[in-house]
């Protein structure tokens, strides 16, 4: 059996892992300390209308490109004289009253990529656009700054490359119990009686008994200590809510994890797009605010940063089919206690100042990356990200 048959085969290779590196012993392994920082990743996959969300509703340039999609002014959610809240967001607009809520406008990159597949390599490698990269921004976190692939969690069944590094990567799971379990199945036991701790100098075998001894130990390790704690706390009966509680109860327990990573999917509105939007708001916003109160009364929150992102936004006019198209710039969100700037952190998108239709990008995102890295994660941005890019200072 060589590596790449094993990744093959292995039911396991669909994200579980791609870990060459050993844990230590999980008798030796601390819980997480108070103070130790945790970052939540939150991605709005198929391109959130940033438009619809974060609403220009004095800007009669939206309601004469949108005359059908436009949300009327008397429902927005008023934060300031230029800008509201999709009323869908009310649960969201009670965090951003108390101060918790940061909200970046125009943020995108040079050059943008309408394309799904691309502009997600592009946010989640942390690239230029111009280069293909085959780590994440934070597997590279994880390879410069962590120890153990439990040190990077995202809440699904296979990992983004976001979470991947070169030496180390994250590990995907819904369910602790059931991860736990399959690293107990027959099949790990055959593997592991064919590998021996002589073959570690022996590349791909060496890979292997490294990558299945790393993963029994982490699924071992994440399922005893997150039992420990049982979490009673009421949250939305949607599946995005019942992953966000996944991700509570890792922190509430106690695990020593530092990055979670989970997605809400069906932003891509070509048709029909109100109803479908307002959904997806919906469940985000009751499910944060029920996330930041379990936090809160577990005095995690302070520890807490959560930050929202899609890979790309809407355009600016709506189509003919009640929905709108692939866009660019967009804006992202940042939740947390410890904010040193909450509110609107820069101006309301130009409307008539378009690209081709488009919204120009006033933020790299890997700016915010880079101030989340380096003032919330207190890791190298320049090592992680290859470059060093304008530190925003909102956290």
């Amino acid at each position: 059996m060589d590596r790449r048959d094993f990744l093959k085969q292995s039911s396991l290779a669909s994200g579980y892992f791609m870990i060459p590196s050993f844990l230590k012993p999980l008798e030796t392994l601390g819980i997480n300390p108070s103070g130790k920082k945790n970052l939540i990743v939150i991605q709005f996959s198929g391109g959130n209308d940033g438009l619809n969300t974060v609403i220009p509703y004095t800007n009669d340039m939206y309601y004469k490109l949108r005359k059908n999609i436009g949300i009327k002014k008397e429902e927005v959610l008023t934060l300031d004289k230029e800008l509201g809240l999709n009323p869908a967001m009310a649960a969201f607009k009670g965090l951003y009253d108390q101060g918790y809520v940061t909200i970046l406008n125009n943020v995108g990159y040079p050059n943008p990529d309408r394309s799904h597949f691309r502009s997600m390599d592009i946010w989640q490698s942390a690239s230029s656009g111009k280069d293909y990269v085959s780590t994440g921004w934070l597997g590279r976190y994880l390879d410069s700054q962590c120890h153990s692939p439990y040190e990077g969690i995202e809440i699904d069944t296979n990992l983004s490359l976001a979470l991947r590094g070169k030496k180390l990567s994250g590990i995907a799971t819904k369910n602790a119990g059931q991860l736990y379990e399959e690293t107990k199945a027959p099949y790990f036991d055959s593997v592991t009686s064919y590998l021996k701790p002589e073959m570690l100098n022996e590349d791909n075998l060496g890979y292997l008994y490294k990558t299945m001894l790393s993963t029994t130990s982490s699924a071992k390790y994440i399922y005893e200590t997150q039992k420990t704690y049982k979490n009673t706390f009421e949250y939305p009966n949607t599946e995005f809510a019942k992953e966000l509680k996944t991700i509570s109860t890792f922190i509430n327990s106690g695990l020593n994890t530092s990055v979670y990573y989970v997605s809400l999917a069906s932003f891509d509105t070509h048709v029909g797009q109100l109803n479908k939007q307002q959904n997806l708001l919906m469940q985000y916003s009751e499910g944060i605010a029920a996330l930041v109160n379990d936090l809160k009364a577990n005095n995690k929150f302070d520890d807490t940063l959560i930050l929202t992102f899609s890979e790309f936004g809407r355009r600016v006019e709506e189509n003919a089919s009640g929905g709108t198209d692939h866009g660019t710039a967009s804006n992202m969100f940042i939740i947390g206690s410890q904010l040193k700037k909450n509110g609107i952190f820069n101006e309301a998108p130009d409307l008539v100042n378009l690209v081709d239709g488009d919204l120009k990008h006033h933020i790299d995102f890997r700016q915010v990356y880079a101030t989340v890295l380096d003032n919330w994660l207190k890791a190298d941005s320049t090592v992680i990200l290859k470059e060093r890019f304008v530190n925003l200072n909102f956290v």
